[in-house]
């Protein structure tokens, strides 16, 4: 069988299903459809250079993808990342090989010095990336609850001077959100330092991508300002995500965010959702104790991989 490695095709649906196809075979915990692939090709910064590639076989299948893009928005340049998936059926035919090579060069095209990979924590997977001269850094796990037949822990009244409504209060204005999210994120264990103050990038990345459910997205208010808040996602089904649970530095330690999320998951089950997914650093004992406190349980593991270029 012949492999060969593209450019994913924006305009083409059976790519985009194919691309969407390999990622849910691959990595199931993670949300992804043809219209979130779309969103990003066309929305995400010109200066992250974003090239999604797709590797096909003889008969035009698409059998593995790759996201390979710069990390436009770090205070080191020539950060960079790629993350290679082939589905599980097609596995030793050559397809990763072709992606890690095809994106590095796009990448070093572009003056990247250092790249980041997510990798599986399989052995098959880990090997295959020192093979082609990556080292293992940090890791970090994911983690599923059943909300169709777990047990959610009750919703609690907020106390005193704490509001919870949801983030579609904020369609008209969403800038409070954006300082939220940029103060929070900062604060996550990260191997890139980033600047997050591009209100406008995180519009059309974040508010406006298509798996961003505003109406599920819980904020918690002191005396009227977000303070903390819970984003949530869905793939249009029963699919449920949140990618970011956090709380501003001046409110930590009085358990909104976790009052947030347990509201949004309420939520969410009530829209008739099944799964919920999140992710959480090997380190992040905190949120970890706090999703163990839900029910989420670990459903696998990834880690990063670091090639230094040049």
């Amino acid at each position: 069988m012949t492999v060969t490695v593209r450019d994913l095709r924006p305009d083409a649906r059976a790519d985009l299903e194919g691309f969407a196809r390999v990622r849910q075979a691959a990595l199931p915990f993670v949300l992804v459809t043809p219209e979130s692939l779309a969103h990003d090709l066309t929305h995400l910064h010109p200066d992250a250079h974003y090239r999604p590639l797709v590797a096909v076989d003889d008969e035009g299948e698409v059998i593995g993808t790759a996201q390979v893009h710069l990390t436009y928005d770090s205070t080191v340049p020539g950060q960079a990342n790629l993350n290679v998936y082939v589905h599980p059926r097609h596995t030793r035919r050559g397809a990763g090989t072709l992606l890690v090579r095809a994106a590095e060069e796009h990448l070093a095209a572009h003056g990247a010095a250092r790249l980041f990979a997510w990798v599986l924590d399989e052995p098959g997977n880990r090997a295959f990336a020192e093979r082609h001269g990556y080292r293992a850094s940090r890791s970090a796990h994911f983690l599923r609850l059943d909300l169709a037949h777990g047990t959610l822990p009750p919703l609690q009244d907020p106390p005193p001077g704490v509001e919870l409504r949801p983030g579609s209060d904020y369609a008209d204005d969403p800038r409070p959100l954006f300082a939220l999210d940029a103060e929070t994120t900062a604060d996550e264990p990260s191997d890139v330092d980033t600047e997050f103050t591009d209100y406008e990038a995180w519009l059309r990345e974040t508010w406006q991508h298509p798996l961003f459910s505003p109406e599920l997205t819980t904020v918690a208010l002191v005396d009227g300002r977000p303070a903390a808040f819970s984003a949530a996602r869905t793939d249009g089904g029963t699919r449920y995500g949140t990618v970011m649970t956090g709380t501003a530095r001046a409110h930590r330690g009085r358990g909104l965010a976790k009052l947030a999320k347990n509201d949004s998951l309420h939520r969410a089950r009530a829209a008739g959702l099944t799964d919920a997914f999140t992710g959480n650093d090997t380190g992040n004992g905190p949120m970890i104790a706090i999703n163990k406190w839900f029910g989420y349980e670990v459903c696998g593991t990834e880690v990063r991989y670091v090639r230094e270029l040049g």
